[in-house]
């Protein structure tokens, strides 16, 4: 099943249910997808990694929209970002933990023998691909910069 029949499903499911928060995000993602289908080359649609990162790119606007909203005072706009980035977080795979991003960032480190900062490049592009879709890239970036810089 594609992103845009699990979307497609879960909207159905929100309007039954009269669950506006939740029907507004879906209707966010469905939005994106045929978007970047229009833009994109490809006749057969979006690959998975592609849904992955479009999916991440929704959840991480949501998420500094928010914390904007917080910083502002603005706690009653800040809730419906957060709200709308767990439906969307709903259709990603499950998160890897920092101790989880720091083992393969480390075992990448040992397979490619980088040994400085002029590494980060080649380290932060092979744990983004092997990650890709289970850690954010500032999660990853962080790590990465810490480890080559011992």
């Amino acid at each position: 099943m594609s992103l845009q029949d699990k979307v497609m499903a879960e909207m159905k499911a929100a309007m039954k249910a009269k669950d506006s928060a939740k029907l507004e995000a879906l209707r966010a993602v469905k939005s994106a997808i045929l978007l970047a289908n229009t833009e994109s080359d490809s006749k057969d649609g979006l690959s998975e990694e592609e849904e992955l990162k479009l999916l991440q790119k929704l959840v991480k606007q949501r998420k500094e929209s928010a914390q904007i909203y917080q910083e502002q005072g603005r706690e009653d706009l800040a809730a419906p970002e957060l709200e709308q980035a767990l439906v969307i977080e709903a259709f990603l795979p499950e998160q890897l933990s920092e101790e989880e991003v720091e083992a393969k960032v480390e075992e990448v480190i040992a397979k490619t023998g980088a040994s400085g900062m002029q590494d980060m490049g080649k380290v932060m592009g092979m744990v983004t691909k092997e990650l890709a879709g289970r850690a954010d890239g500032r999660t990853i970036s962080t790590i990465v910069k810490q480890k080559l810089s011992n």
